[in-house]
């Protein structure tokens, strides 16, 4: 049996009991696909701050934070306390209150091209609205996504995702995705360009600014911007993906960071403060089509109503909190932008010097290792990705050795929060060190 292994059997034996259980009830003992890794998932029952703990008092520093969620990190003290004092006047009316129209209001004076708001309960439903606006808004059928784009598990765009991208994501998929979406290469400007003047039917284009489980490679802002400029010679509606980058890479996120205005974006995760939010954003013009007392007739509207629980007055009030702490302590966005290039460089160069070719991805707080099938193979798309690295076998083992030493990561890195301390970089980078020395030493 390989030491890693045995260690994290030794180190987890609650956990595996849970899991005994757990896949009797549960497809793969969990409620989320990419939750469960071999041998077992561990389970968690608590976390403070950057920190997690499972079952069997295992303390882990986090860096996966909720699905990169938890930007404050966890149990952040004004979340917490927004959430209990709401607790006390009401879990969920089924009506409309304050806080929806207040934390509203925060994302147009925050979001570069809010306008309008509508709220729904996942960034999965985020992803599908702005789709459906897009073409209704257009009149037009046809969206255009990137390869390795991850929109949530939204039918009309779970294509392309995973390498080598020419094959079906999923039993169940409808046949007519193939007509109605097409795909063009990430950072790939003439291949986007060409892609966009040949589309016929050209409703939208959607892309997140920087690819998150396609590898947590940044976009150019070259691409970005030939984007925005070939939608609007298409009158074509041009969707950012703002679910991971969100009030991440700045308060107003990525079309803030990046100085492109998208005519939609979806938004989620920590719009929520951790608890459950999507939201589609967008130009007065556009939102306008789900007025549900504008003049349009039935038929004529675009239906993105919601669901039984957006806009709860719980996510409500935990986002409020935390996207006011954001826009109030914008000198946070600094201090993980820095320690997120910290990691990368290290992370890179701890592995390079025990010769293991390894890139480092990412952009302010986020990061991801990548191992190399040849030394300098690049990474600036989900193609690199599957072709030039070694990703879908080493990231296991990655990431159980770096579990073994009390770090807990996904997809082979994740993100900081604001929670994280230069105690968390020691031993962060005092696990990658051994890590990468067995890693090492195996590979010999």
């Amino acid at each position: 049996m390989d030491e890693s292994l045995k260690k994290y059997l030794q180190r987890t034996s609650k956990s595996r009991a849970i899991y005994e259980r757990a896949e009797s009830v549960l497809p793969g003992g969990v409620s989320h696909g990419i939750r469960f890794f071999p041998p077992y998932p561990f389970y968690v029952n608590s976390g403070k701050g950057s920190r997690i703990w499972d079952v069997d008092g295992n303390e882990y520093v986090d860096y996966w934070m909720g699905h990169l969620a938890l930007i404050l990190g966890h149990n952040h003290p004004v979340v917490v306390d927004a959430v209990r004092q709401q607790l006390e006047d009401g879990v969920h009316w089924g009506a409309a209150h304050p806080d929806e129209v207040e934390l509203a209001e925060l994302i147009l004076g925050t979001v570069p091209c809010a306008e309008a708001v509508r709220f729904c309960n996942t960034g999965a439903e985020a992803t599908m609205y702005a789709v459906r606006l897009a073409r209704g808004y257009t009149g037009r059928s046809v969206i255009l996504k990137a390869e390795g784009g991850w929109h949530g598990f939204c039918t009309d765009l779970l294509v392309a995702v995973h390498g080598p991208f020419d094959r079906p994501e999923s039993l169940g998929l409808p046949s007519y995705l193939g007509k109605e979406v097409a795909t063009f290469g990430f950072n790939d400007v003439e291949g986007a360009v060409e892609a966009i003047r040949k589309a016929r039917d050209l409703a939208g284009v959607i892309v997140e600014p920087v690819l998150g489980a396609g590898g947590s490679i940044p976009a150019d802002k070259e691409f970005l911007q030939a984007l925005r400029e070939e939608t609007a010679r298409k009158d074509a509606l041009l969707i950012f993906d703002e679910i991971i980058t969100g009030f991440r890479l700045s308060v107003g996120g990525a079309q803030e960071y990046f100085g492109i205005r998208p005519d939609l974006a979806a938004l989620g995760k920590i719009l929520g403060g951790g608890l459950p939010v999507g939201a589609v954003v967008g130009s007065q013009e556009s939102m306008e089509l789900a007025n549900p007392v504008g003049p349009g007739r039935e038929g004529q509207r675009v239906s993105i109503g919601g669901g039984t629980f957006s806009g709860n007055p719980i996510s409500m009030a935990a986002g409020l909190a935390a996207v006011r702490y954001l826009a109030g302590n914008k000198e946070g966005y600094e201090r993980i932008g820095r320690m997120g290039e910290r990691v990368r460089k290290e992370l890179s160069a701890v592995f390079t010097d025990h010769g293991l070719a390894v890139a480092c991805t990412g952009l302010e707080s986020m990061f991801q290792a990548h191992f190399l099938r040849e030394e300098g193979a690049s990474i600036r798309n989900a193609r690199d990705v599957h072709f030039n690295t070694d990703h879908r076998r080493r990231k296991e083992e990655f990431k159980l050795r770096l579990a073994n030493e009390g770090v807990y990561t996904m997809h082979g890195g994740g993100a900081l929060s604001m929670a994280h301390t230069e105690e968390d970089m020691k031993q962060t980078l005092e696990a990658l060190e051994k890590v990468a020395r067995d890693m090492g030493r195996k590979r010999r």
